[in-house]
């Protein structure tokens, strides 16, 4: 119903606005996202664009949008939004890091806070002077100080999510940083107003034991739905209603108390089960509604509350220029003193500090809330504090999205196991292509989780060949419940179940997140895909299924010869190592958790770069309780072999030269390894060292197979360098996968009749002389 003086109806009125600015908004993100500028601020400009600072200047426009009947509908799109997303946040908050690095997180939050509640306090005497605030000084304090040391958790997250900073440490660190900044402005502001009165008090009592309740009847709802649904890969719509309706009731309760839903929101996505398929399906329904029109409506929203022409008097333009350099000055310079104290990198520190700069969600809730019931702040106080926060926003953004573009703003990601410390996360991507690929990798991902103090981050991706047709798309009364909307989610078929419920009992058992992709691209571009997604999430080595299976009757069978072709492309351009699984099922390695017996892994070590890399991922899987690692070293048992074999080389002189020198680095390095290794591990009896005296080729074999005979569940090894190694001479005479090396591809034949899986690992090439490097 419209009210007397509305010329529309406010529903229309807002509903248009919402139109407007999300398309308005795209239209902008397209234009500005060549340029490097992300959405948030393509966002925030539609919003100003549409705003009375210019669209509703014009007086039919302004008479259509800005009604005082359509203020109630505009808040409600805004709370909407706010909910839907604060509870996105809280699922895709990656516990197990903020549990790490809480004490960074914590130093770099607080560095910008603490200077922003030491400057309030002078601030708020000049804007008392100003516009002769005489009561509800707290609260008028307590909003200087949200404006000044609030960071936007929201706007971070899309900053850092589209520059694709979300797997770099400091991006990582920037949104943790910004959700506890905010969620402890939001903890302190409700704090210090519910012991100012009783009944606020009492309502901060009701709005703990609400948000306790909510989190725990949604563990058992999501139980519920998950044996409902144990034969489907997500759970039905009408389930996710239900849970979202939950959700919206509470946030509405809150809301009516007098508390923002923030935290209630926040926490109810923290706490949520994530080893379920309704985690699963919260995720995938509310990531593309969030990024597509929640964000945009919520930031073009904020944006349209700025008026420019509020501050074109001299008073106003000078209390806007001072509350904006307060706001960057005490966010970055607080921010540089913690990173300075930390020993962040001067480049990391500054982006953080930026970031860290950015406004537009709690405290654009404060400036909208009322000091007391019935009356918002003076509207001279409302639209300049409106102000400093949307132009801070907008003038921050396009210098943070320069810097996270630039190539050297990130300390390089560890590409090679070998490089990478112990202590640090592991990042591991595993490709698949069917379910049976599955057990393998999770075996894999268990064996190198065995410390808490050496984390892992496993992604799984499961790749998809694309048909060549695609099926008609049904109309909407033909879907099922809890079907999806687009013949892409079909891909893959009963696979995709299978794979899902594979790693939905992973997690619950092991409690190791797995965090899973799906790929459907041709088999020519696939291997692309899958390097540009490696890059992407930073990993640090990706392990490859292998093109053969095991039968029942314990014989290898070649299943899929597309494998083998995708497999050498992306050997090939890898930006990371690569691992070649041999899965051999019923005979080979088992998931160390929760198994009752000790994995006995074996490690055969050569010479080269690729040896280390096996080596170095070794040392992850013996910190695992349930794995007996033994390293069997291989080394020269008479000199002149070598010796007589470089004589004897078809090769120039100089070349001879430069094949002596290389074999005497890499020996070096080498040695130099295995001493780090032996001490560190093996004199703490950690592990079992043994060296194996070998002359050529033939007696490796020999002692190859005197190794076999030994029970051991898998066995790693790195590819090698060049085949005719003295210690590898004949081995590669009948070699049938290249990709596997010489010692690989003898374990993997039926020639050894070896019972134990195998892990072939190359460790990255960085250069074309890489892959031939002289071993001694």
């Amino acid at each position: 119903m419209c009210r007397s003086g509305d010329s529309f109806n406010p529903w229309v009125t807002s509903s248009f606005q919402v139109s407007c600015i999300l398309v308005t908004s795209h239209i902008f993100h397209i234009l500005l996202k060549p340029l490097g500028q992300p959405g948030p601020f393509a966002q925030l400009l539609a919003g100003v664009v549409v705003g009375p600072t210019l669209l509703s200047r014009i007086s039919k426009v302004k008479d259509f949008f800005i009604q005082a009947s359509s203020a109630e509908y505009y808040m409600f799109f805004s709370f909407l939004c706010r909910m839907l997303f604060m509870f996105s946040i809280g699922l895709e908050t990656d516990i197990p890091y903020l549990k790490r690095n809480i004490r960074v997180v914590s130093i770099v939050a607080g560095g910008g806070s603490i200077l922003a509640c030491i400057f309030s306090g002078p601030l708020m005497w000049l804007l008392i002077k100003v516009f002769n605030v005489s009561q509800h000084r707290l609260t008028f304090y307590l909003l200087i100080f949200t404006v000044l040391a609030n960071s936007a958790s929201p706007v971070v997250l899309r900053m850092i999510a589209e520059t694709k900073s979300d797997t770099a440490d400091v991006g990582r660190l920037a949104i943790y940083a910004s959700l506890l900044n905010e969620m402890s402005c939001v903890v302190i502001v409700s704090t210090l107003t519910a012991f100012t009165a009783s009944q606020r008090f009492k309502g901060a009592v009701v709005v703990v034991f609400v948000t306790g309740a909510v989190i725990l009847l949604n563990k058992y709802l999501s139980l519920f739905f998950n044996k409902r649904n144990r034969h489907n890969r997500f759970v039905t719509n009408s389930e996710i209603f239900i849970i979202m309706f939950l959700l919206t009731s509470v946030s509405v309760f809150l809301e009516n108390t007098g508390y923002t839903s923030i935290t209630c929101c926040f926490l109810v996505g923290l706490m949520f089960p994530r080893e379920c398929k309704t985690y699963r399906t919260l995720l995938h329904k509310l990531t593309y509604a969030v990024n597509t029109f929640i964000l945009p409506v919520y930031f073009g929203y904020a944006g349209f509350q700025f008026d420019i022409s509020n501050i074109f008097n001299k008073l106003t333009i000078c209390l806007t220029v001072i509350m904006i350099l307060l706001c960057t000055g005490t966010r970055v310079v607080g921010t540089l003193a913690a990173c300075y104290y930390l020993k962040i990198p001067r480049n990391e520190s500054l982006v953080l500090s930026l970031l860290l700069n950015m406004k537009g969600n709690f405290d654009l809730i404060i400036i909208n809330t009322p000091p007391v019931p019935g009356k918002l702040w003076e509207e001279d106080i409302h639209d300049l504090f409106v102000s400093v926060v949307v132009l801070n926003t907008l003038i921050t953004a396009p210098m943070v999205a320069i810097l996270l573009n630039r190539d050297d703003c990130f300390s390089q990601h560890p590409t090679t196991l070998e490089i990478l410390n112990p202590e640090s996360e592991l990042r591991v991507l595993a490709c698949v292509y069917i379910p049976r690929h599955v057990s393998g990798h999770v075996s894999l991902f268990s064996a190198l989780s065995g410390c808490q103090t050496a984390p892992i981050k496993p992604y799984l991706m499961h790749l998809v060949e694309l048909p060549k047709k695609r099926k008609s798309k049904l109309m909407y009364h033909q879907l099922e419940d809890g079907d999806q909307y687009s013949d892409e989610e079909d891909y893959g078929g009963n696979d995709v179940v299978e794979i899902s419920d594979a790693l939905d009992s992973f997690i619950s058992e092991t409690k190791i997140l797995v965090h899973q992709s799906k790929i459907v691209s041709s088999l020519q571009t696939i291997d692309q895909d899958v390097c540009e997604g490696a890059k992407d999430l930073r990993v640090s080595i990706i392990f490859l299924p292998f093109h053969k299976h095991q039968r029942i009757d314990g014989k290898m069978e070649n299943s899929m010869e597309e494998i083998r072709t995708i497999n050498h492309k992306v050997i090939r351009d890898a930006p990371c190592s690569i691992g070649i699984f041999i899965d051999r099922t019923h005979t080979g390695f088992q998931q160390p958790h929760g198994s009752p017996s000790v994995q006995n892994v074996a490690t055969f070590f050569f010479c080269g770069p690729d040896d280390r890399e096996a080596l170095a991922c070794s040392k992850r899987m013996l910190m695992h309780s349930q794995v007996n690692l033994t390293v069997f070293r291989f080394v020269q048992a008479n000199l002149n072999m070598q010796n007589s074999w470089i004589n004897n080389a078809s090769h120039k002189d100089e070349e001879v030269i430069v094949a002596i020198s290389s074999a005497g680095a890499e020996n070096e390095i080498d040695n130099a390894f295995v001493d780090t290794f032996y001490n560190r591990y093996v004199a703490q009896g950690k592990a079992s060292l043994i060296e194996k005296h070998v002359s050529d080729g033939a007696e490796t074999v020999v002692a190859l197979r005197e190794i076999l005979d030994e029970m051991y569940s898998l066995v790693i090894v790195g590819k090698g360098g060049r085949r005719n190694c003295p210690l590898t001479i004949g081995l590669s005479d009948w070699e049938e996968c290249p990709e596997l090396g010489p010692v690989g591809d003898l374990l993997a034949s039926s020639e050894m009749n070896m019972n134990g899986s195998l892990l072939v690992i190359q460790r990255q090439r960085h250069s074309d002389t890489d892959e031939d490097f002289i071993a001694p």
